[in-house]
């Protein structure tokens, strides 16, 4: 005989909120903080009635407080503004793009000079710059080589970027950061 599979229940929005709301307040006591007055100490009942009278929601604001703190407000409206600011926020935030640069430690002039211009591109718009240099098969014994070039690129960059981080090698590849300096 087989069992019946078990099915996925239907959660409800506002049982994954962040506050609790009029009957889902558990604490006998509340604190009920208003605008234009001083905290007060009463039932949860008292409160949900001065929250009804006036067309509102009782939303516990702080759970962990004794008592539990509460406040008297529109619960949506609440929320939308939260969320508003929550966006303003991260629109406000700079998102860090880090650009990559590859040598290989026997880069020629003119490779070079092709691959600063595009370095100075990228500092320009405000990018961070990996540069590195990556050693293939016996290439590992040139480190010096690798070293000078990166410091080279950081030189030819002063103007443009700031060296993060100096030449150092990791495994097979020796790297160097240069933020940018603009912001």
């Amino acid at each position: 005989m087989r069992r019946p599979r078990n099915k996925k229940k239907f959660v409800r929005r506002e049982d994954t909120a962040k506050h609790r709301i009029n009957e889902k307040i558990h604490a006998d006591k509340i604190r009920l903080v208003m605008e234009g007055s001083e905290p007060q100490i009463m039932s949860v009942r008292e409160a949900m009635k001065l929250a009804e009278e006036q067309e509102l929601d009782l939303v516990e604001i702080s759970p962990k407080a004794v008592p539990p703190v509460c406040k008297i407000m529109d619960y949506r409206k609440f929320l939308y503004n939260q969320k508003k600011r929550e966006k303003e926020l991260k629109a406000k935030q700079s998102k860090v793009v880090i650009k990559e640069i590859r040598f290989g430690p026997n880069t020629d002039d003119h490779d070079f000079n092709f691959k600063l211009e595009h370095a100075k591109k990228f500092l320009k718009e405000g990018s961070k710059l990996k540069a590195y240099v990556f050693f293939r098969g016996r290439t590992i014994v040139f480190k010096d080589r690798g070293e000078i070039l990166l410091l080279r690129l950081a030189q030819e960059l002063e103007e443009y970027g700031i060296v993060e981080q100096m030449p150092k090698l990791e495994g097979k590849r020796m790297t160097m950061m240069i933020n940018s300096k603009k912001k």
